[in-house]
């Protein structure tokens, strides 16, 4: 097997940056493909996104049939599987921010079904999902794209199919192939960048399975459940149907911070070293502004939303960073005191939550539901759901 150059690594070794990151010509041409593979006038990227869960949508789900998935903390990628020039099969990682990475490692391979020659495999394909790091038993960290979402299979549009149905299609002609030469040919794990897994989906009122089974027994971190509409069909942007619940207490908002360095008089210490001039104390910690996208990309597009309170503890490990520190998007989460917290950078985001995102997770925070509302509507969610599968096979 070819490998990337003696002693390389074949495994995707960050999930940040998983290839080569296209550029220039190339990249317009892959957004222009996929945007044409879809169906749609836009090159933005086309993932669908949630909205964050709040109380009236506990009603939702009692009304409709949703699925219900663990919200893995990793990386949302598209991936986009298609031939070069040459017709050889090549994938690409799609980001949040629209960027097109090359996965140039491996030997990754998706058979089509039925192929006993494993010659032929999967193009003009787009699956949903999130590229974690495993951690193995044994210490060994694992990078795992698990799929919740397909797109459009070999040139078939089937974003307007129900849920069950796109992820049928996965299964059967993405997977189980895929799955079948993994177990055929155990020497090829050797050379995978990656490996694929499906989501584990459950029944809406399957609730008490994902907290105590699923959940308990991941491999990486989880901060959530996403719960999905099954007879939606796939929308580019917000969704609606698309529910993102965690608790109140770990609900979070993506901001620009943007710092406001004071121009400071020396102390008598200072000017016995001979510093006499005003000058912009960049030492101490500096009040922070947050900003909320208004829409229309910054700086313009954006207006104050609130202040950002920051420990000296927390300024000096950011500081000792030595990385550009100001005007990035940042995830900021409230404490009980009711003031806005450093979590993470958001880098793998061009732009933070648009006001209308943050008023719905400032309503989530306001008027959360807890794992405790979720499992005690677990039952009635069930009953109903049992309803209307019973007046279907009435009809």
């Amino acid at each position: 097997m070819e490998q990337n150059g003696p002693g390389a690594p074949i495994q995707i070794q960050s999930i940040d940056e998983p290839g080569l990151r296209a550029s220039g010509d190339l990249l317009m041409t892959m957004r222009k493909e996929v945007a044409a593979l879809l169906g749609r006038s836009s090159t933005g990227f086309p993932g669908a996104q949630p909205v964050s869960f709040s109380r009236k949508h506990l009603d939702e789900l009692h009304r409709e049939d949703y699925y219900v998935c663990e919200k893995s903390d990793g990386m949302r990628y598209l991936l986009y599987m298609t031939n070069d020039e040459e017709g050889q099969e090549v994938h690409y990682f799609i980001d949040r921010k629209n960027d097109y990475w090359y996965i140039d490692r491996g030997n990754l391979h998706f058979p089509l079904p039925g192929d006993h020659t494993h010659i032929k495999f999967h193009t003009a394909t787009v699956l949903d999902g999130e590229l974690v790091m495993d951690t193995m038993s044994d210490g060994r960290k694992e990078p795992r794209y698990l799929v919740f979402d397909c797109l459009v299979l070999d040139s078939q549009v089937l974003m307007n199919r129900e849920l069950s149905k796109r992820l049928g299609y996965f299964q059967e002609q993405v997977f189980k192939p895929y799955r079948q030469l993994m177990e055929e040919f155990p020497s090829e794990r050797q050379y995978q960048p990656f490996f694929i897994d499906q989501k584990s989906m459950q029944f809406a009122y399957g609730i008490e399975m994902m907290f105590k089974d699923v959940i308990r027994n991941l491999k990486h971190g989880n901060d959530g459940l996403i719960f999905t509409c099954l007879k939606s069909d796939y929308k580019p942007g917000t969704d609606p149907h698309i529910l993102k619940w965690k608790d109140a207490e770990e609900n979070t908002v993506d901001f620009i911070w943007k710092f406001h360095f004071p121009t400071v008089e020396p102390t008598e210490e200072e000017r016995a070293d001979g510093i006499i001039e005003p000058f912009v104390d960049y030492d101490s910690v500096p009040p922070i502004s947050l900003l909320a996208n208004h829409g229309g990309g910054y700086p313009n597009g954006y207006q104050y939303y609130a202040d950002m309170h920051l420990e000296e503890s927390e300024w000096e490990i950011l500081k000792s960073l030595g990385d550009p520190l100001d005007e990035r998007v940042v995830e900021a989460y409230m404490d009980e005191q009711k003031r806005w917290r450093f979590y993470r950078f958001r880098d793998d985001k061009p732009d933070g939550n648009h006001i209308s995102v943050v008023n719905s997770v400032i309503e989530s925070i306001r008027d959360g539901v807890t794992k405790e509302d979720l499992l005690s509507a677990a039952k009635t969610i069930r009953d109903n759901w049992k309803a209307r599968a019973q007046h279907r096979e009435k009809r």
